[in-house]
């Protein structure tokens, strides 16, 4: 994911994240901050180092994409996943995770922060092997947040 690739992924991020806001909050539109401009992009992918972000393409058509932060220890981070509600409950997730898994073998543990009231993310973390934990080093405690970690054996 480049800088040429925000414009291809805001409306589908936008979808993904106004599709949870309908369905947990009853509200038309949410997300975090720069979600539906491609601020989000560029405050938490372009600038760092450590960040690599990747689309997810079905037929030459962005239905997702995933950040997440490679750290030198191997205590890795997931930025954001999302997938296009139209995609969604088809495998695209889990085959996106497993494809992160294989390119970072060497990863210790992987770490995530997701609202408390996103319950069927919390449910795809666990089908991915991820544990709630009450806090985490690396993931700053944020309002009506929870944290996940899983540890690689």
């Amino acid at each position: 994911m480049e800088e040429i690739d925000i414009t291809a992924l805001i409306p589908v991020m936008k979808r993904a994240f106004d599709n949870d806001a309908q369905k947990h909050l009853g509200k038309k539109s949410g997300g975090p901050p720069g979600y539906d401009n491609g601020d989000f992009f560029r405050t938490w992918l372009l600038p760092y180092q450590e960040s690599v972000g990747y689309k997810v393409i079905s037929r030459e058509k962005v239905i997702g994409g995933i950040i997440v932060w490679i750290l030198p220890k191997g205590n890795n981070i997931l930025g954001t996943i999302f997938v296009d509600p139209e995609y969604q409950d088809l495998g695209v997730g889990w085959n996106t995770w497993q494809f992160i898994e294989e390119t970072y073998p060497d990863t210790k543990s992987w770490r995530l922060g997701t609202p408390v009231w996103a319950t069927k993310n919390h449910h795809f973390y666990q089908k991915c092997g991820f544990e709630r934990v009450e806090s985490d080093s690396l993931i700053p405690p944020e309002e009506d947040s929870v944290i996940f970690r899983k540890e690689i054996n």
